[in-house]
């Protein structure tokens, strides 16, 4: 076990070694005399000037702490729980994206889509852009859609909005803590 870690780091180093001694000339257009010699000083100047990177940032780590999930967003949340009655379609977080397939709330040739695209993550009136489409089908294959506007819009965005400020504000309260000495009324 011990013999096999000992070869994996001497085909790494060796690896390394030729992969190094292949760079030759140094750095084009590296002058000794433009970098500082305290090595603190060129990493701050490096990632000033954008060309340093941190393994830290590229691995996710030392970030803030908080992770963004899908059920921690109160706006999404929100969204969702306002039309969970519909079927949903396509639905992409990352993307910020909710589109819900045709419903139809009885057996009508008419139905309804939803689609609602977030600009942001913050409980503000245009923090979302929701479109409704209309289907009116006379066969199945003969069918006109439609975009719908109409007082439905701003009811379903007001719903949305309202439920998530209700969220945000549970989500202060569970989240508070206060600083240790200082007196709060919630304690």
């Amino acid at each position: 076990m011990i013999l096999h870690k000992f070869l994996r780091i001497t085909i790494l180093l060796t690896l390394l070694g030729f992969t190094l001694s292949s760079c030759k000339g140094g750095l084009k257009g590296a002058d000794a005399r433009k970098y500082p010699p305290n090595p603190e000083e060129r990493v701050k100047k490096n990632i000033e000037e954008g060309r340093g990177f941190r393994l830290s940032d590229s691995f996710g780590t030392g970030g803030t702490g908080k992770f963004e999930f899908a059920s921690s967003n109160p706006l999404w949340r929100a969204t969702l729980d306002s039309i969970d009655f519909m079927p949903l379609a396509s639905v992409n977080y990352g993307g910020g994206i909710i589109i819900t397939d045709w419903y139809s709330t009885n057996d009508t040739d008419e139905s309804i889509k939803i689609s609602v695209r977030f600009l942001t993550n913050e409980v503000r009136s245009d923090a979302l852009d929701i479109k409704i489409f209309s289907r009116k089908c006379k066969t199945t294959s003969n069918c006109i859609i439609s975009e719908q506007g109409g007082k439905i819009i701003p009811e379903l965005e007001l719903k949305i909005l309202k439920t998530a400020a209700i969220y945000l504000k549970q989500q202060e309260v569970k989240d508070f803590k206060p600083y240790k000495g200082f007196k709060n009324e919630r304690n």
